[in-house]
């Protein structure tokens, strides 16, 4: 066993491996869905917005080890939700998507660096593609729970309205709190649908970049491949300071 830091308490604790029984399944669409799971025995878990877990996975004769983000967060307390694809090819995927309620999965963490842990203090935009919403959906409620936050806007890309993960969740916060806004990007939006066309990139450039010579707001960003990469240096190319630009690629 190796060590690890305790997120929340700043010291030094052993690596744990965690037993956790699948206690809901809940399908977002026909291949995104989220299991909550809840630790046996009691167990304690602490972590910070936007860290991951790495599930422990028994497929054929060797044991895989996959990184899934938590959905929930820590005010939530258990069960503990973390958000998949069924990816076509995928053994992992494929065998967590045949567990039902019930079947007990282990694994280890938190881990990560992609974080969130008070509301920030100045304006903060938060760009998601897809499922990669998962680590910011936290984030986005622990600050949303300050009630000095600044202003916070939610760029979430989806290829389709059916995969904007929390759509009504965020519509809700959005509602109550006027210094929240969410902005879906559709991909593919249907005849006659709802949200912006294209894609993130553009709209960062024109919204971030072109839109004004504001420098002094802060980004997180958490989508799959070089994208990911591509706002990065866009954003510290027009000016944002390194640090101000947080990033997660899947």
């Amino acid at each position: 066993m190796s060590d690890a830091t305790n997120p929340e308490a700043g010291g030094t604790t052993r690596r744990v491996t965690y037993s956790a029984r699948i206690e809901r399944i809940f399908d977002h669409n026909s291949d995104t869905r989220s299991l909550f799971l809840r630790l046996a025995d009691g167990a304690d878990f602490t972590f910070i917005p936007g860290q991951f877990i790495s599930l422990e996975l028994p497929l054929k004769d060797e044991i895989r080890v996959r990184a899934y983000s938590i959905a929930s967060t820590p005010e939530d307390g258990q069960p503990l939700e973390i958000c998949l694809n069924l990816v076509p090819g995928g053994a992992g995927s494929r065998y967590l998507f045949g567990l039902t309620v019930g079947d007990r999965v282990s694994f280890t963490g938190p881990y990560g660096r992609f974080t969130l842990d008070r509301a920030p203090d100045v304006e903060t935009i938060f760009i998601a593609d897809a499922t990669a919403i998962a680590p910011i959906r936290p984030m986005i409620r622990r600050a949303l729970a300050s009630a000095r936050h600044p202003m916070l806007r939610l760029h979430h890309a989806a290829q389709t309205e059916a995969s904007l993960l929390y759509r009504r969740e965020f519509e809700a916060c959005a509602a109550r709190d006027a210094r929240f806004s969410f902005e879906p990007t559709l991909l593919e939006p249907p005849p006659g649908g709802s949200g912006a066309r294209g894609s993130l990139i553009d709209l960062v450039a024109c919204r971030y970049v072109t839109g004004d010579d504001n420098r002094s707001r802060h980004f997180y960003i958490c989508g799959v491949g070089k994208p990911v990469f591509d706002l990065r240096d866009l954003l510290r190319g027009a000016g944002y300071e390194r640090r101000a630009v947080q990033y997660e690629r899947w």
